[in-house]
């Protein structure tokens, strides 16, 4: 059932999505190379609880971290550990916070001082997704025109969408109805209305869109070792417009001239 907010709630969801941005933001200062994953996880673990918020990832059906870590070829849902980041790796950092009752869900994907030009693009591509799938975000619309938005604007590069994994309504649950793939048709779906709010979060592979699940049961990676990137906005959609609740702006002044 798809639950739809009030302007109120929407407002309560719109300090959840600050927090978590400002969230990332925050990690942003520390990815460099020599730095532990582990080290990022208590980074925002602790700047969520000084600033009111829940991690709310965090004991999710025993995951064990704040943050989804997504090293490399990792495509979500990796756990946090003395792993220490290299120069030209790639890691995204998958964050959910809930305060006030509303949870916020943004992901960012950061190069690890000098990547490759090839890896480089990956990110560029994966992140201009995102925003042709938020751009077919409207009212009156259907689900599947944004998983469409996504996936011709990839496939058309050269990449694979990840199809066992998607984007999901959000509120007062992490993950509510509806699901939100990054492939698909478009005027297939739910109908997109007023008072919906969205976690869009295309997944997309270097190389093959196949994936395996660990011994964990949670760590997703590419099946054929290739990077796997990964961008997320939570929007709402009010009065007929669709509104970005998340933002970049906070990595983006620590990244610099260095911001994807």
């Amino acid at each position: 059932m798809i639950y739809l907010k009030t302007s109120e709630e929407i407002a309560l969801m719109r300090e959840a999505c600050n927090l978590v941005s400002r969230t990332l933001g925050e990690v942003a200062k520390w990815v460099t190379p020599g730095v532990t994953t582990l080290k990022l996880d208590t980074i925002a673990r602790e700047f969520i609880q000084d600033n009111g918020g829940k991690p709310a990832c965090l004991g999710y059906g025993g995951f064990p971290g704040t943050l989804c870590i997504e090293v490399n070829e990792v495509v979500v849902h990796g756990f946090p550990s003395n792993y220490a980041l290299r120069e030209g790796d790639i890691v995204g950092l998958d964050c959910v916070v809930e305060l006030n009752g509303y949870n916020g869900d943004q992901c960012y994907t950061f190069p690890v001082g000098e990547v490759s030009p090839e890896v480089m693009a990956l990110l560029k591509t994966t992140k201009e997704s995102l925003y042709k799938g938020i751009a077919a975000c409207k009212e009156g619309n259907r689900i599947g025109d944004i998983a469409n938005a996504v996936q011709t604007y990839c496939e058309r590069r050269g990449y694979s969408i990840v199809r066992e994994m998607c984007g999901h309504g959000i509120g007062r649950s992490m993950h509510e109805d509806p699901e939100v793939p990054n492939y698909g048709r478009k005027g297939m779906g739910a109908l997109i209305k007023n008072g919906m709010c969205i976690a869009i979060e295309p997944m997309v592979n270097m190389g093959k869109r196949n994936i395996v699940i660990g011994k964990d049961g949670w760590t997703c990676r590419t099946r054929d070792g290739q990077p796997s990137a990964h961008y997320e906005h939570t929007v709402a959609i009010m009065g007929g417009e669709t509104e970005i609740l998340t933002t970049f702006d906070y990595v983006d002044q620590v990244l610099g001239n260095n911001a994807i």
